[in-house]
């Protein structure tokens, strides 16, 4: 990775504190998402995005808020950059009925239709078919809204994929495809599951327009998403990210993390978006050390209230266990 090198008018042009503030947040968010399940409070899977918060903060802000969001099973960083409220992230964590899905979802199915984001998706690449038929939904009824379909590069060796984007790219449909490049589809690294590692490459061959940016460097990332989302809202057709980050941390709270070297993780922390971004902003006078200091204890305060909001919080009564729930009786 190069080192960053955005001057003072960048910086302020893109609303470098404003991104920064929220990548902190998301990082501080999981941080303490890892003493929860460690007391097992939270439960079930949890997968933490701390390292890839760039990606998130960087490819949301840029969208509008008709645009919709289809997301992976790493997404709290997602759901916390598109405006879900921590309290009912929080609560959805712990399994309350206050949750963003009523607690029925937990960690990786965070949903809210009133903001277009749609999941949280614990299938690997089970996110790709539904963002076609949303944007196709969009097209049919003449709205000019984007939907974002962000996934794994792990997603792209399933057949999903495959159909999605020659969907998207055949019926020209407004699509942005993010695929979230962190080098490993649970233990498997990226050079063992697919012969193509430039993933561009494999996009661009439907037809579609296809480049990678700097996953760790939030405002690389919120000029190609612009860019990107300028060019499919005006009739462009969809358009491919591969965003090339990585995550500090294990695929899941359940794994070992043995397959990765342990000098390689410590070489992508000195690209660490947030230490990377403080510096420079610091260093051009943007802004200071007390700024940071009182955005820190900002953040501390909301999670510490979405903890208590969580823990107070009902779970969903046995009552309600067949809501939302259907069935077709079958006639004979």
């Amino acid at each position: 990775m190069t080192a960053l090198a955005h001057d003072r008018e960048t910086l302020l042009a893109q609303g470098a504190p404003a991104l920064l503030r929220q990548m902190i947040r998301v990082r501080r968010f999981e941080e303490k998402c890892v003493e929860l399940y460690s007391a097992t409070k939270i439960r079930g899977f949890l997968h933490l995005c701390i390292g890839e918060e760039a990606v998130a903060v960087g490819v949301i802000s840029s969208l509008g808020p008709g645009d919709a969001v289809v997301s992976t099973y790493r997404e709290h960083g997602h759901a916390l950059a598109r405006g879900v409220p921590m309290n009912a992230v929080m609560a959805e964590m712990f399994g309350k009925a206050t949750g963003c899905s009523r607690g029925r979802g937990g960690s990786m199915h965070l949903f809210d239709a009133d903001l277009r984001f749609y999941g949280g998706n614990a299938i690997v690449g089970g996110g790709m078919p539904p963002s076609v038929g949303m944007a196709l939904a969009d097209r049919m009824n003449d709205r000019d809204d984007v939907t974002a379909c962000i996934f794994g590069e792990g997603a792209m060796a399933e057949g999903e994929f495959h159909e999605s984007a020659n969907l998207a790219a055949l019926w020209h449909l407004p699509v942005l495809f993010v695929c979230e490049n962190n080098r490993y589809a649970m233990g498997t690294a990226l050079a063992r599951e697919h012969a193509e590692t430039d993933l561009t490459v494999r996009a661009a061959s439907y037809g579609m327009v296809a480049w990678a940016v700097d996953g760790m460097d939030v405002l690389a990332v919120r000029e190609a998403a612009e860019r990107a989302i300028a060019l499919v809202r005006g009739g462009g057709g969809p358009c491919f990210l591969e965003l090339r980050t990585y995550r500090f941390r294990a695929h899941s709270m359940y794994d070992p993390d043995r397959y990765r070297d342990k000098a390689e993780i410590e070489r992508w922390r000195q690209s660490d978006p947030i230490p990377r971004l403080t510096g420079e902003l610091l260093a051009q006078g943007v802004v200071s050390d007390d700024e940071v200091a009182t955005w820190e204890g900002e953040i501390a305060q909301e999670i510490e209230a979405a903890i208590a909001s969580a823990e107070a919080a009902p779970l969903e009564p046995v009552s309600d266990l067949t809501r939302f729930v259907t069935s077709e009786r079958q006639t004979p």
